[in-house]
Order: C-alpha cells, then sequence, then structure tokens
C-alpha cells in the first residue's frame, strides 16, 4: 500500500506540473496530429480568455433565437434595397474566431444578389503596385447592397506584419491613413460596422485541432493557421497597437467575445437590429445584446 500510495503522489504531482505548464503555456501540451486534444486544453477552452459563461448556449435555445433574428435580418435588406443605403460589414479576429460562420448566418436568408460576401486572396502582382486600399475600394456597395468582409484592409495592421508579408513603415502608414480612409466611406453615406471576434488561446486550440481531425473542416486550415501557432502574443501586440488607432467616432470597433459561437452570433445580429432604423422592426426581437458578449474597443477585450 505504501508503494501505491507513493505512486498515486507522484502522478498527482506530475498531473499538476503539467496542468501548470498547460496554464502558462497552452502549446506545451497540445499536439495537433493527435486525434485526442490534451485534456488540459479542452477543459479551458470555453472560459479561455476571461470567457464570462461556464456553458455554451444550447443548440435548440440558438436556432429558435437566430430564426427570429433572421426574419428581422430580412426586413433590414428590404429596407436597404428601398432606401438605396449602402451597407458595410467587416469580420475581423484571429484566425478561427468564427468570422465566416458569423458572416453565413447574416446573410444565410437574404438575397445574395443584394448581399455580398468579400474574402479576397493574397494581392496579385498588379494590385501589390497599387494603393494598398484601392482592391478594397473596387467592392464598396452600390444603392442598395450589402456587403460582407471576410477579413478586410485590417490585415495589414494583423497577420502582414506579424508574418512579415509588409514593413514596419508600412503598418505604420496603413494605421495612421485608415481613420482618414474610413471616415471618407462613411461622409460618403456609406454606413459602416467593424466587428472584432476575441476568442481565448485555448479556445483556438480547440478549433485548430478540430479543423485538423474533422474531414469537413480540414480546407480551414492553411499553412498561415500552423505558423500563427507560435504567435499568440505578436497578433495581440499587434492588436492592442491597431485597435486605439483605428477606433474613431465614425467607425468605431464591436468587440465580441466569441468563445461560444452560437451566442456571438446572435449577439452580432442583435447589435445591428438595435443600430439600424428600418421599418416595422419586431422590438420584442430586436432587443439590445448581451453586454457581457459584445462591448466597445480595447478596453471590453482588456476587461475579460
Amino acid at each position: 500500500m505504501g508503494k501505491d500510495k507513493a505512486k498515486g503522489k507522484e502522478k498527482d504531482k506530475a498531473k499538476d506540473k503539467t496542468a501548470a505548464q498547460a496554464a502558462a503555456d497552452p502549446l506545451s501540451v497540445f499536439d495537433i496530429d493527435n486525434p485526442v486534444l490534451a485534456p488540459e486544453i479542452a477543459d479551458r477552452a470555453l472560459s479561455s480568455g476571461g470567457y464570462p459563461y461556464d456553458k455554451k448556449l444550447k443548440k435548440k435555445d440558438y436556432e429558435a433565437e437566430l430564426e427570429k433574428l433572421q426574419v428581422e435580418l430580412v426586413k433590414v435588406q428590404a429596407w436597404v434595397r428601398e432606401t438605396g443605403r449602402r451597407l458595410v460589414l467587416v469580420f475581423e479576429g484571429r484566425d478561427s474566431a468564427g468570422k465566416g460562420g458569423t458572416i453565413f448566418v447574416v446573410r444565410q436568408y437574404m438575397n445574395p444578389r443584394y448581399a455580398r460576401i468579400v474574402a479576397l486572396t493574397k494581392p496579385t502582382e498588379t494590385e501589390l503596385g497599387q494603393w494598398y486600399f484601392q482592391r478594397y475600394v473596387d467592392e464598396m456597395p452600390t444603392r442598395g447592397e450589402i456587403v460582407l468582409f471576410d477579413r478586410s484592409w485590417y490585415n495589414r495592421a494583423g497577420v502582414e506584419p506579424v508574418m512579415g508579408f509588409c514593413t514596419p513603415e508600412e503598418n505604420v502608414a496603413f494605421l495612421a491613413q485608415t481613420p482618414t480612409f474610413e471616415k471618407m466611406l462613411v461622409d460618403d453615406g456609406i454606413i459602416l460596422f467593424k466587428f472584432w471576434l476575441n476568442i481565448g488561446r485555448e479556445a483556438q486550440l480547440e478549433r485548430f485541432h478540430e479543423r485538423r481531425h474533422n474531414p469537413l473542416k480540414t480546407w480551414k486550415l492553411s499553412p498561415i493557421d500552423i505558423a500563427a501557432l507560435s504567435k499568440w502574443d505578436a497578433y495581440s501586440e499587434a492588436r492592442d497597437r491597431m485597435m486605439p488607432l483605428t477606433d474613431t467616432d465614425w467607425a468605431p470597433w464591436t468587440v465580441v467575445r466569441a468563445n461560444d459561437q452560437k451566442r456571438a452570433r446572435l449577439e452580432v445580429i442583435r447589435f445591428l437590429l438595435q443600430t439600424l432604423d428600418y421599418p416595422d422592426k419586431d422590438e420584442a426581437v430586436a432587443i439590445p445584446p448581451d453586454p457581457k458578449i459584445l462591448g466597445s474597443g480595447l478596453d471590453f477585450i482588456a476587461g475579460a
């Protein structure tokens, strides 16, 4: 019995040591090729980054709420068409933050002729020789149209400087020019929304792991994703440098805590419905977003 107890204590100590290492550096226990996700990551995924809920929203509750909200989005598109409004929705955040899924449910029941998703690939040689914003200007909406950017000009604030795809001088110039660029859009009548989907470290690793081992999602895992695994802090620094400089009165950042993708999607839609003054709004559906999930600017991220 004495030997068994001693072995048990040694195992407990080793387990505690592993847990402590994982808390300090989740990558120390992460193996993307292992089909079993390390429990130290799985157990902390939802709560990572200071996420305020300890359980995910139930699927049946999510689907019931989503349908009602999407009915309102159909009304929004009708109003945009009838009035000739122009809407631009920018979705940014770390890799696997849930941008694509959120865009999908926002646009799902809209007429796709007048609601476009823009997800540009890397610039061509011609585009590299142009004004940086030029290829994004080409994608701006015409009257009665909604454009949803799955990543945007903010590539130059995040992935480009972190991965060495632009020079430090180009990054500095971008941060200086962006508020003016966005003011030009807004002054011309474009209604501009900027969403930053924020996730915790373990939540990101869990999603990368799923992409690696779910045959329906392997296409989502890119070499850039793999390279980004060891650059969490660099991405955080880039975000924290970018956001205060581009969070303006005319184009503020709306931050969404997105560890639970279902909650994040609902709150993004609620924010849109609350902000837009469209006819026949159902006030029982278009309620204010959850302040635990959706807030403003870098202070909201820091408060997680």
